[in-house]
């Protein structure tokens, strides 16, 4: 089930950018599950990861290989996370870099490793090891495609956006891959991303821009409430575009990188969230006139992630007393409820904290009927305005969770 997820469209090469992909047979033998990324020497990678205590072996070895300031490529591994898995998860996620770093005559330093699937269990890793040495024969320009197929794991389709934005008149390309479904509330990003652009930006630059660019887009995003050991966002940039390097945000053609980029990522984060396990609405939940961000973002945030309120979602029912419930627990200190208004869509069911005198039930079905709406809460406190998107709570949710190690 997917609300209105958009089929793959055209993904041009990225200069400097080479992908391939093979199966290990990690899950499901019948698709590739393995993906290598080749980069241009000097090119420029930053990167965002997960907060969770439990973070996976690949993401120790990837934020620390990062920060040795050269990465020529990343290997990424769907259905198993080799998360919780010790220190023989960490010397299995070290002989795959070390496999691709032979295979592609690079330092083991400078490959990037990235799991995702099944938490506890170890990487099988001679065939991991194999489909990495054929995935390194197979990289092409062209490998976008398959590459978004082989990271999905509960994803009913794979996720792709690319767009072309003028920089200091250069055309410079991003593409993007994202996958994801369920175990989604990050706290930096979603489960697995990965951006390049073939930008000229200094790291400094780059680094600022994923941090930012990941906060107005994966950290905004809610299917269950949950956050993944496994949790990363990538953005690579090879320099090949020929614009001038861009070495800070005054510079021509900072901002229209950033809202490349930001475009791609927000594209990617809304597929993840129309994709949601057993999703049938696509909820965009939006808070305004909040003292301040965080706030704004309590409220969203709480909306989003009740169970009440998500079943109401699926159900299509209006009612109106779970969304001031969630409001009211959301923790924002000395909240006047005589002034706060709630909307579905165009349509007011709440005034200044009480039913709307003019409110039909029926108004507020027909909202909530449709695969797509929009709560809107007006907290009638200051300036700020936040956006979260989220999806309902299914039947289905509940059966792909139970049947997902079966």
């Amino acid at each position: 089930m997917a609300v209105n997820l958009p089929a793959l469209g055209s993904l041009p090469p990225v200069s400097g950018v080479r992908i391939g992909t093979a199966g290990a047979g990690i899950k499901q033998r019948e698709r590739d599950d393995v993906a290598v990324f080749l980069l241009a020497p000097d090119t420029v990678v930053a990167g965002v990861f997960t907060n969770s205590a439990f973070r996976a072996a690949p993401v120790q070895i990837a934020c620390a290989n990062l920060a040795t300031g050269s990465v020529r490529a990343l290997v990424i591994n769907s259905g198993n996370a080799n998360a919780a898995t010790g220190a023989a998860g960490l010397a299995d996620a070290q002989a795959v870099c070390r496999t691709l770093a032979d295979a592609a005559g690079i330092d083991q330093s400078a490959v990037l490793p990235f799991s995702t699937g099944v938490i506890g269990e170890r990487l099988p890793v001679d065939r991991v090891q194999k489909a990495v040495e054929l995935a390194t024969e197979r990289a092409a320009e062209d490998g976008w495609p398959a590459a978004a197929a082989s990271i999905m794991t509960t994803d009913t389709g794979p996720k792709a956006v690319s767009r072309q934005v003028p920089v200091q008149g250069c055309p410079v390309t991003i593409n993007g891959i994202a996958k994801g479904a369920g175990m989604i509330r990050p706290d930096m990003a979603t489960m697995l991303a990965f951006v390049c652009c073939d930008a000229s930006v200094t790291p400094e630059c780059l680094d600022d821009l994923t941090r930012e660019v990941a906060d107005r887009s994966f950290n905004r995003i809610s299917v269950d409430g949950d956050t993944s050991t496994n949790d990363s966002f990538v953005v690579c940039a090879s320099g090949m575009a020929g614009n001038a390097l861009i070495t800070s945000p005054e510079d021509p053609g900072y901002q229209d990188l950033r809202q490349g980029l930001s475009a791609v990522a927000v594209d990617l984060a809304t597929r993840i969230v129309r994709d949601g396990e057993g999703a049938t609405k696509f909820v965009t939940i939006r808070v305004r006139g909040g003292a301040d961000t965080e706030e704004c973002l309590r409220v969203a945030y709480t909306i989003a992630e009740s169970p009440l309120v998500k079943t109401a979602a699926f159900a299509g029912d209006p009612n109106w007393g779970r969304f001031c419930m969630a409001i009211g627990r959301s923790g924002v200190k000395d909240l006047d409820t005589g002034s706060v208004d709630l909307y579905l869509d165009d349509v007011c069911v709440a005034r200044g904290g009480l039913l709307a005198p003019d409110y039909a039930e029926a108004d507020g079905g027909r909202v909530m009927a449709q695969d797509e709406f929009e709560v809107r809460v007006e907290l009638g406190r200051g300036d700020a305005e936040e956006v979260v998107w989220t999806c309902d709570l299914s039947y289905e949710y509940v059966r792909i969770n139970a049947e997902y190690r079966t």
